[in-house]
């Protein structure tokens, strides 16, 4: 069963298992990464306050756009060079709790049929507003898992 309730309720409690774990990271190795390539604790943290924008404009496309159409989303050239690394954590954090408390606000209002309207996506079979925020759910606690392997990294190079 698609309980849309379920999926809210993981939503917003998410910063507050996520807010209290970025500012558990030490100073000293928050913008650390661990190898080449791979990003540091708080370019996931502020990864994770950038997709909502996104998340924003799909919804609205789904919500009115019977036939619309799902740019799949990978981080850009700049992302991946660490751009991230310039962004303030703390407004992101900021940022993250604010719109992800708006959004909730908005989940809340949607009918049992918003849920279920489709679009297509550009990497997956089949798309629906349901599982966009199922996979925002599991999306920020994979975020997170990623903050606190960094967090408790004993060997750092």
């Amino acid at each position: 069963m698609n309980d849309a309730g379920v999926i809210i309720a993981a939503l917003e409690r998410a910063p507050a298992i996520i807010l209290p774990l970025v500012s558990e990271v030490p100073p000293a190795i928050q913008k650390q990464r661990p190898k080449p390539g791979k990003w540091s604790a708080h370019e996931h943290a502020c990864h994770l306050a950038a997709v909502h924008p996104m998340i924003f404009g799909r919804l609205d496309l789904m919500l009115k756009d019977a036939r619309a159409r799902i740019v799949p989303y990978f981080p850009n050239p700049d992302e991946e060079a660490g751009a991230f690394l310039k962004v303030d954590l703390g407004e992101a954090m900021e940022r993250f709790s604010s719109d992800r408390q708006r959004l909730v606000g908005r989940l809340k209002t949607l009918s049992p049929e918003d849920w279920q309207r489709t679009a297509e996506h550009g990497e997956y079979s089949h798309y629906s507003v349901f599982i966009m925020f199922r996979h925002l759910a599991m999306h920020d606690m994979f975020h997170a898992y990623r903050i606190e392997e960094l967090l408790l990294k004993k060997d750092w190079e």
